[in-house]
């Protein structure tokens, strides 16, 4: 699948379909931002060389970025950094059995040389997995800054909007 008018693309790569619910965040932030995305499946337990494929092919695809989902053990984001020069940000799939923790140890351990950038786990990391990615093309991309600023505006306005609505809360609270 592919997404977006920027030229400049990101690869979005997740371990497996159930990662879908997650990574739509990361996807929603890009077309806020109309930075170009395409968006894989990759297991590198069940296919290595799928994933082995996708890293290596990644240049030759226009990506900047590649931004990875992976629950569980999640060795996918570590795999695609150590086989490519892009920048790699992993985003950890919440699951059950450890609520995310186990794919974000995974993605942090990784050895000297090797980055995974982690920006949180589970839905909010994966917004927040786009805005970085967003951030990172910026530094040579003005109009994107443009909007990364209107950006950080329109969140400061939500803070106003929710301090506005605590203080007509509490005031009608008797003291």
């Amino acid at each position: 699948m592919s997404e977006g008018t920027a030229s400049r693309k990101i690869g979005i790569v997740m371990g497996s379909d159930s990662d879908i619910e997650t990574m739509k965040e990361t996807v929603k932030v890009l077309k806020e931002f109309k930075v170009g995305f395409d968006v894989d499946v990759i297991s590198c337990h069940r296919a290595p060389q799928l994933a082995y494929q996708y890293a290596q092919g990644a240049e030759k695809k226009g990506y900047e970025i590649i931004i990875a989902g992976a629950g569980g053990a999640a060795a996918l984001p570590g795999v695609l950094a150590s086989l490519t020069t892009l920048p790699v940000i992993g985003v950890p799939i919440i699951r059950e059995t450890f609520g995310g923790q186990d794919a974000l140890y995974s993605m942090l351990q990784m050895p000297a040389g090797v980055p995974v950038a982690i920006a949180g786990i589970g839905n909010v990391g994966a917004r927040n997995a786009g805005v970085l990615a967003v951030e990172i093309l910026s530094l040579k991309d003005a109009s994107l800054r443009k909007r990364l600023r209107d950006h950080k505006e329109r969140l400061v306005q939500e803070v106003r909007d929710g301090a506005k609505k605590v203080e007509r809360e509490l005031g009608k609270m008797d003291h």
